[in-house]
């Protein structure tokens, strides 16, 4: 059962686009995920249309659908579809498990919403693992400065002529 959950997980991540920086799922991919045909889950959203406002969902345009069918060969049928596509945020797929109601839904949700979970965990991660590359590559190039400043220090020192000494003390 874990393996099958790990193959869904890793699946649903691959189902996860960013679009008008938004990281959705499209209807298809849920519809199928749910084992719905994707007409159901359009109805069920249609008819319940007030807990999807626009933060929850968003019909794709249809500039958003030819790159999408582009980047993905799954979606070569929606390349001459007269209907563009629902995307749906992390909330709402949360939502359309109340909509579905099945146990099948229930499931799939919570294996979707633990995904967008581990995304964001990942992102941030990645953000701070970056911040500390940057403080660090500040603090490399600062010591550059300061390591040519000492070379030159002592190519100064080496290249200066040796300026004969006058003798300290008693002279006969």
């Amino acid at each position: 059962m874990i393996k099958r959950e790990l193959v869904l997980i890793n699946d649903i991540e691959r189902q996860i686009f960013l679009i008008r920086g938004h990281k959705v799922m499209v209807d298809r991919d849920l519809a199928a995920l749910y084992q719905v045909p994707t007409k159901v889950l359009n109805q069920a959203v249609k008819r319940n249309r007030n807990r999807f406002p626009e933060g929850f969902m968003f019909l794709l345009t249809r500039q958003e659908t030819d790159e999408l069918v582009t980047n993905c060969d799954r979606f070569n049928s929606l390349k001459h579809s007269s209907t563009c596509p629902s995307a749906f945020t992390e909330y709402g797929v949360a939502m359309l498990s109340s909509v579905l109601r099945s146990e099948r839904a229930i499931q799939i949700n919570i294996q979707i919403i633990q995904t967008f979970i581990r995304l964001r965990q990942w992102a941030l991660t990645h953000k701070e693992l970056a911040r500390k590359i940057a403080e660090l590559e500040n603090k490399s190039s600062i010591h550059d400065k300061h390591i040519q400043n000492i070379f030159e220090a002592i190519h100064e020192l080496m290249n200066q002529s040796e300026t004969p000494r006058r003798a300290i003390g008693f002279r006969p």
